[in-house]
């Protein structure tokens, strides 16, 4: 599994954890261990721009993905040959650090909270109906808190 990250977002994070917890994370929903990601954390910003080209939503917002090879939980790569490229999740730690304080659990954890959350959303995982937003949510926080010990 390759999992790549790029912190241009000034602000100092946990890099190595969040490329373990992201393999944890690929590893329990039983992704293709040829898959590729990338985490990108940037500042507000570059967030607000993303934000405003990808979602024509103003302002930044926390987590975002780019999905690049359709590829579901359990699914093997239909070329054995290619590695799966399963996307980008681009996070702004700024936006976490305020979203983890109000929470009560501070920027790491949002990060975490995060990161997960915008790779199930690379396999296909969203949360615009209540029963799939309770499905995704519970999955993010098993996910987690399973990683935490």
């Amino acid at each position: 599994m390759s999992i790549e990250i790029d912190n241009r977002s000034g602000t100092t994070c946990a890099e190595v954890e969040l490329i373990d917890l992201a393999a944890f994370a690929l590893q329990e929903l039983l992704v293709d261990q040829r898959a590729e990601l990338e985490i990108s954390l940037v500042d507000e910003a570059e967030m607000t721009r993303l934000h405003e080209e990808w979602m024509d939503e103003s302002g930044p917002t926390d987590v975002l993905s780019f999905p690049m090879d359709e590829l579901r939980p359990n699914e093997i790569s239909k070329n054995d040959e290619v590695p799966v490229v399963l996307g980008d999740v681009v996070i702004c730690p700024d936006v976490a650090r305020k979203q983890g304080d109000v929470a009560g659990h501070g920027m790491d954890h949002e990060l975490r909270i995060l990161l997960v959350h915008g790779i199930l959303h690379l396999l296909g995982f969203d949360h615009v109906e209540p029963v799939e937003e309770a499905k995704m949510f519970a999955l993010q926080g098993k996910i987690v808190q399973d990683w935490q010990k």
